[in-house]
């Protein structure tokens, strides 16, 4: 197999993507300028800047963003105080004309926000007529100002089913409903929106936080002229809660619709997590924010490369094949137990490993000091594994599966061994 036979083109509702990337509604999809050299680039689709109906000035604070470095790291999450777009309607739809016109094999999705009922099906309907493949309906943008819109909505369950059914009416063209994360449980709203008849929902929007304080003006930031606030937060951060919500909605039976996933993607190896835990397609802003339209060509690569390592040639044959192996921690094993395991040839003597196991682990480790190497006690590994997070190298130490015999020096309480332990009943006040 080469790469040739892969095949990273996706059906979605209908829609032929060429391969799963698409530019997410954000600072990065402003313009057809802009649009057109991320499909030059290799992009399938975009998620437009969500389109207002031209009733309520937006007008963006400036500065509007602030980047989270976490020591050497740039931009491991990025805070926006961004409002949806501030262009006049009539501006955006002619892009739509054009860039149907000259990338008629792109897909174009009209990401919209209405301050009402009728708004709501006014934008729909245009957008389909201007070109629009299909919709998603931003009911969660986290920092709307307007009252009664973004994820003020988002938090509205049945405002969510009125507005999605209000859009189904209005237009022929796929219908997505783009959910808030700054919610204890997706899949409630996203049922909401399936009966109000989406065709899909699309997941997360940012996540509301504060990325950082001006120590100088005790100010959050973005610190527009002494005031901060709360507002969305996105990048690599936030990839752990996308995949939760995702893969929360992938295995909701009741859901069963077609997912874009979006969350910190800025590898192949994040696109894939998404893919495995149920995502079609995928949206990006933070990682174009971060390097650019071309970091196409290398999710595009990884994800073909992996393909052809595994000898699979449809990218849908992916989509949630992790999911059988996502369960709730009743369903582990814990008859089955084991340890770190060591091979100090390329250890640098650094000491991490020792001082994390001392304060935060087993204690398992003493300290060579000749050698200025860890020595493990195996009786004592935890098998936490925080040691190999800690480790400046790859491959010195990894986990290893100890044999049914084997038992820990923690294992051992009052003469009664592992099994026991694991069977013990908690001793029940007599009524």
């Amino acid at each position: 197999m080469n790469k040739k036979d892969i095949d990273l083109s996706i059906d979605f509702c209908g829609v032929k993507f060429k391969n799963p990337f698409l530019l997410s509604s954000s600072p990065v999809s402003n313009s057809a300028e802009m649009v057109a050299r991320s499909f030059e680039a290799g992009w399938a689709g975009v998620a437009f800047k969500t389109l207002n109906s031209d009733t309520t000035p937006i007008i963006h604070p400036s500065p509007r963003m602030n980047g989270i470095q976490y020591g050497n790291k740039k931009l491991v999450g990025l805070q926006n105080a961004e409002m949806i777009s501030d262009r006049p309607l009539k501006e955006n739809l002619a892009d739509f004309l054009y860039l149907k016109k000259k990338y008629p094999d792109h897909v174009l999705i009209s990401s919209i926000m209405g301050f009402s009922n009728d708004e709501w099906a006014y934008l729909a309907k245009v957008s389909e007529d201007n070109g629009a493949d299909m919709l998603e309906l931003n009911f969660s943008c986290p920092h709307m100002s307007v009252e009664g819109a973004g994820h003020h909505v988002g938090k509205a369950f049945d405002l969510i089913e009125k507005f999605t059914a209000t859009v189904k009416r209005a237009v022929s063209i796929p219908v997505m409903a783009k959910m808030t994360p700054n919610i204890t449980d997706m899949t409630e709203p996203a049922l909401y929106a399936k009966r109000g008849g989406a065709d899909a929902i699309a997941a997360i929007n940012t996540v509301l936080g504060i990325s950082q304080i001006d120590l100088n003006q005790f100010t959050p930031k973005p610190n527009v002229f002494g005031l901060g606030t709360i507002s969305g937060t996105s990048g690599p951060a936030i990839k752990p809660i996308g995949l939760r919500f995702i893969s929360e909605m992938a295995k909701c039976k009741e859901l069963a619709l077609p997912l874009s996933g979006m969350g910190g993607i800025e590898t192949w190896v994040d696109a894939l997590e998404y893919i495995l835990l149920g995502a079609s397609t995928l949206q990006v802003t933070t990682g174009i924010i971060h390097y650019g339209y071309d970091i196409v060509e290398d999710l595009i690569e990884g994800l073909t490369d992996f393909m052809v390592e595994k000898k699979i040639t449809k990218i849908e044959d992916l989509v949630g094949r992790a999911l059988t192996n996502l369960t709730t921690t009743d369903k582990f094993d814990l008859k089955r137990q084991g340890r770190a395991e060591y091979n100090l040839d390329k250890c640098v003597g650094c000491g991490q490993c020792y001082t994390v196991c001392k304060d935060a682990g087993g204690f398992a480790l003493d300290w060579d000091g000749d050698k200025r190497q860890p020595v493990l006690d195996k009786d004592k590994c935890l098998s936490c594994m925080i040691c190999s997070f800690v480790c400046p190298i790859c491959d010195i130490i990894s986990y290893k599966e100890m044999p049914d015999t084997w038992k820990r020096q923690d294992a051992v309480v009052m003469g009664k061994d592992l099994e026991d332990q694991l069977n013990f009943q908690p001793f029940k006040q007599p009524i």
